[in-house]
């Protein structure tokens, strides 16, 4: 593996942090209340949350247990708890494949919600357990929160594990299931998936795509179930359950629906022209399947549809975000951004602004900023200034926290 420093610009890091800046308070500090107090006015803390204000966690719907755990940390913690990353933009590796003193001490730094891993994380089969294995206790041992380990493993052309160590099953694209249209088949290839990524110590799977095919120059293609919509909510439904039956969270993506656009948001913004009832008719049905098939992930894309009426990315818009995906569809799991650092974002945004603009809107977790530490920073800055109430963070906060208690994450 390649470092991208040399051994004298290692020392000195090491002796100042992963960065130069100013201390960062890694103790839990104790806080007056689960929901704390800022110096903002109400009236402008009013307009900073939009429709999201309607969301705000209620004290009384949060456990004792994860109330006692958001009171012991402190800002840096929890704002962290809200990103997922790949490891090297914790690390400042080229490619990380083993867990050493330089990714904990960067990890202690920035103590994130967990890790997506691609094919330059793998090398081998002991390698990669021993790579899942050794970062969730690195996590567990800092503060006792371990990891959301994440993986893009949606069959087909889309793999990670497979694609790299050759091991386990092959799956087909999803398009050939949907055309078989059949439960116990498509069952049996979430649960093949879900098998072997849990044997590596997996716990989150970004899959399966709930979009509907709508234009044949989508960006998705094969990736798809179908143009039927109630097709492509029963074949979720069964890859679901499939996966996690060897308990490995699924995710619904990419809300509100990519088979319509005629453009790759990996590389700059596409803009879809729908209209809500349109939506309604093909697009929801879908994801309210997945949903009720106890998707407690849904992955919101970088779309600019046209029926949200303010031009925004998707996973930027309060409307598609609040209104569509949490009231109109009752959701209330947890709602995740489509890569950051993919062009439709990293193009237009800078990372921080990007992940404020998301967590606003009623996002709980951004995936895989183009900057992390700028995106963590930003945020935490956003906080302190007032721009973002502390109860939204709390409020995201607290339902990761609830999930990773549900998984087993949590000492």
């Amino acid at each position: 593996m390649k470092k991208i420093f040399l051994p004298v610009l290692f020392l000195s890091l090491m002796l100042s942090g992963c960065k130069e800046q100013e201390p960062v308070e890694l103790l839990p500090v104790a806080v007056p209340s689960v929901v704390e107090q800022t110096t903002q006015k109400p009236t402008e803390a009013a307009a900073a949350v939009t429709t999201t204000q309607a969301t705000l966690a209620n004290e009384d719907e949060i456990s004792p247990k994860i109330k006692r755990r958001l009171k012991k940390m402190n800002l840096q913690e929890k704002i962290c708890q809200m990103f997922i990353a790949t490891p090297e933009k914790s690390s400042y590796y080229d490619s990380l494949t083993y867990v050493d003193d330089w990714f904990r001490t960067c990890y202690a730094e920035y103590p994130i919600g967990g890790f997506i891993y691609f094919n330059a994380n793998i090398s081998y089969d002991q390698q990669l357990r021993d790579l899942l294995s050794q970062s969730q206790q690195m996590a567990l041992d800092y503060n006792g929160i371990g990891l959301f380990q994440s993986v893009d493993e949606e069959g087909g052309t889309i793999t990670r594990v497979q694609s790299s160590l050759w091991t386990p099953p092959a799956v087909e694209d999803m398009s050939y299931y949907g055309k078989l249209n059949d439960y116990n088949t498509t069952y049996e290839a979430g649960r093949t998936i879900g098998g072997y990524i849990a044997d590596y110590g997996f716990n989150l799977n970004f899959a399966p795509v709930a979009d509907v095919y709508i234009s044949e120059t989508n960006e998705l293609g094969n990736r798809i179930f179908s143009s039927d919509p109630i097709v492509v909510a029963d074949m979720c439904t069964a890859m679901i359950k499939g996966l996690k039956s060897q308990k490995i969270e699924p995710t619904l993506k990419h809300f509100p629906g990519l088979g319509a656009g005629t453009g790759n948001t990996h590389y700059a913004t596409v803009e879809i022209d729908r209209t809500l009832d349109e939506m309604r008719i093909t697009e929801f049905p879908a994801f309210k399947g997945g949903i009720e098939a106890g998707a407690d992930f849904v992955m919101v894309g970088h779309q600019v549809v046209s029926a949200s009426g303010d031009n925004l990315p998707a996973d930027m818009s309060s409307v598609v975000v609040t209104d569509w995906l949490r009231n109109e569809l009752e959701y209330d799991g947890l709602i995740i951004t489509d890569s950051h650092a993919m062009g439709a974002i990293s193009n237009t945004y800078t990372s921080d602004e990007a992940a404020i603009m998301s967590i606003k809107a009623g996002v709980d977790i951004i995936l895989m900023p183009y900057d992390l530490r700028t995106a963590v920073d930003g945020v935490k800055a956003a906080v302190n200034s007032g721009k973002i109430p502390l109860e939204r963070i709390n409020e995201s906060v607290a339902r990761i926290l609830e999930k990773k208690d549900e998984m087993g994450l949590l000492d």
